[in-house]
């Protein structure tokens, strides 16, 4: 791991909090050395149905912040969600903070900006957001230094953020006894999810992983923390020396059986325009619903 600035000497403060409607984990992490902190993979409420955008998920985050008179310095996406909405503008308008992504995100743009049919108008340059990463980039929060790891495989985009010895693994990777993530989205590739997985595992055994979703297999307790030497022991679907053929084949078969995630048309829009709606020519925020283009 040379080619990266690991350190297990900072040890930052994490909580998580969980969104059962879409099982998505969003990390308030905090500087240990200061009042800094970042907020990973924030989510916004919807009611589809009903067409209605709220608040709540993201109002315990703000709350909390604002109770502990912590800095918001970073809004991180570890990728384009296909679950969720993200709540990053609403964070930063009530905060501040940067809102940062992968610099592939422009791929996740074009990609999607032909399947929603967007106009001209539409920049598919990462505009959008305040900060592309590179792999290897490194960031301040407060006094920790952190760092960004491309991770694609589950989409272009997706990337680990380390900060200090915690790692924000985004959907690369699941709970050991959950697996990792499908890798079937357009953009996807299950041979560079393996790849990437790889990376992760190579981190020291004692870095701390914090998954961003949990399905609770088996009807267990939701988890979100584990170890590196966990995974790379225990993974059930790249642990234990398992091979990247393997791996590719298991992982081809499996995607071919799952269903599309049930908000991942209002997700991606979303999304891919940093968590801001889309507006109509009369500046109403819409969402499209493109038909058998998936």
């Amino acid at each position: 791991m040379s080619d990266y600035p690991v350190s297990l000497d900072c040890t930052p403060e994490v909580e998580g909090f969980f969104d059962g409607d879409s099982n998505t984990i969003t990390y308030l992490i905090k500087d240990p050395a200061s009042e800094a902190c970042a907020v990973l993979d924030s989510v916004m409420d919807i009611d589809l149905a009903a067409g209605r955008i709220t608040h709540t998920h993201a109002d315990q985050i703000i709350q909390r912040i604002t109770d502990r008179g912590l800095r918001l310095e970073w809004i991180i996406e570890s990728h384009v969600h296909a679950d969720h909405l993200s709540a990053a503008p609403y964070l930063q308008d009530q905060l501040g903070g940067r809102i940062g992504i992968g610099a592939k995100i422009m791929e996740v743009q074009h990609t999607f900006g032909k399947i929603f049919n967007e106009g001209t108008e539409f920049q598919r340059d990462g505009s959008q957001f305040d900060a592309l990463f590179e792999d290897g980039d490194t960031y301040l929060v407060g006094e920790m230094t952190c760092f960004a790891m491309a991770t694609p495989g589950h989409t272009p985009a997706c990337m680990v953020h380390v900060m200090g010895n915690a790692a924000f693994v985004g959907d690369t990777l699941f709970m050991p006894d959950g697996g990792s993530a499908r890798a079937d989205f357009p953009g996807g590739d299950a041979g560079e999810l393996y790849d990437s997985i790889q990376k992760i595992l190579a981190l020291p055994d004692a870095m701390r992983l914090f998954m961003c979703h949990d399905y609770a297999p088996g009807g267990r307790d939701i988890q979100w923390e584990t170890t590196v030497a966990e995974e790379r022991a225990n993974n059930i679907h790249v642990g234990g020396g398992k091979t990247r053929d393997d791996f590719v084949k298991f992982r081809t078969e499996r995607d071919a059986q799952l269903a599309m995630p049930r908000l991942i048309l209002p997700a991606l829009q979303v999304n891919m325009r940093a968590g801001e709606l889309p507006r109509d020519d009369s500046g109403a925020p819409v969402l499209k619903l493109p038909i058998n283009r998936l």
